[in-house]
């Protein structure tokens, strides 16, 4: 899915090569298109947002008018994700979608926000793609695999060979940016690879008879996604910040109404351009949570069960592989009680 970056500032990704999204500034939705509320003196919530469907389903909230309607005026920033992190440090915007991970990340190295909501948790978007005869994890053994070192990806392939017994000593890793995934897996360079929608669907459609043999439906709640917000932000407008988590919970209750679920392809689908059935399949590799759930899930306990026990294992990750040096106190990023108070 998303990347685990090390650092939310230009120079340090482009170093890295990461590439998440494809979402771009240069459209009808980018920097300038609010949700047309005029309603309120006050200036619009800058929210950065990109193509994930836990995100993209912020647009359901636009077209549908419930932000006017709740009478708060917001501003979705449409960016790749990378920039869209970089316009939330520089404080560019109120607030920015981003995993439990990034969040650390972008805390740890100077500019922190806190999660008033959880968009969802992936659930099978994320995926080990082999090779023809490589049909499960512990057929990896002695393989080469190619994964962002260090990111997301990463950890899920960490869990994938911890599910068969295996140790990433028993495997070679190839450092591989993740929208290069799918062409060197269709090259031979490696035997399996690491990552997520759409990159994942790439490498299956490219190379014949290759199949997911493990993807985050088989470890929910290792990525969840949230909507962070700025403490300044969330101090000042706070009501406001009520209102948006309000209506989020409308636009989850919408595309949960089966009748619904034509218009909800149509709107999701037409953001990022590509046809609703192609769609179809990125939004049920996605757990969209409901107000019942995040309620449940922001509760303190370990495992994936709960965002805090998440955190607390991306937070090790993220220490081990170097990705900052000091444990961060995963609490201080998360505040439920926007979702408690409804």
């Amino acid at each position: 899915m998303l990347a685990i970056s090390t650092l939310c500032f230009p120079t340090v990704l482009s170093s890295l090569g990461l590439f998440v999204g494809c979402g771009g500034g240069d459209d009808p939705y980018s920097s300038g298109a609010g949700d047309g509320s005029d309603n309120s003196s006050a200036e619009a919530l800058r929210i950065a947002y990109s193509d994930w469907p836990g995100w993209v389903a912020w647009e359901i909230g636009r077209q549908k008018g419930f932000f006017k309607d709740a009478g708060v005026k917001v501003e979705f920033i449409w960016l790749d994700y990378v920039p869209s992190m970089d316009s939330f440090a520089a404080g560019k915007v109120d607030a920015v979608c981003m995993t439990n991970g990034d969040a650390l990340v972008t805390g740890a190295t100077g500019k922190k926000g806190i999660a008033i909501l959880i968009n969802d948790f992936s659930n099978g978007n994320d995926m080990v793609v082999a090779k023809q005869g490589i049909d499960s994890a512990a057929a990896l053994k002695g393989k080469k695999i190619g994964v962002e070192v260090g990111f997301v990806s990463h950890l899920l392939l960490l869990k994938a060979l911890e599910s068969a017994g295996l140790a990433e000593t028993d495997v070679t890793l190839v450092n591989v940016p993740t929208d290069k995934t799918a062409e060197t897996l269709a090259t031979g360079d490696v035997d399996a690879i690491s990552a997520w929608q759409p990159n994942s669907g790439q490498a299956l459609k490219l190379v014949g008879g290759s199949k997911a043999i493990f993807t985050s439906a088989n470890i929910p709640g290792i990525i969840y996604d949230l909507l962070y917000v700025s403490p300044e932000s969330l101090a000042a407008r706070r009501d406001d910040w009520q209102k948006v988590v309000k209506v989020w919970f409308q636009i989850v209750d919408f595309m949960n109404d089966p009748a619904n679920k034509e218009e909800v392809l149509e709107i999701l689908s037409a953001r990022v351009q590509v046809k609703p059935e192609d769609y179809e399949q990125f939004l049920q590799g996605t757990r969209i949570l409901t107000l019942a759930e995040n309620k449940e899930r922001f509760k303190d306990a370990e495992g994936l069960d709960s965002v805090v026990g998440s955190s607390r294992i991306v937070n090790d990750f993220n220490v081990a592989q170097d990705i900052y040096k000091t444990k961060e106190k995963v609490e201080d990023y998360l505040d439920s009680s926007f979702v408690d108070s409804l």
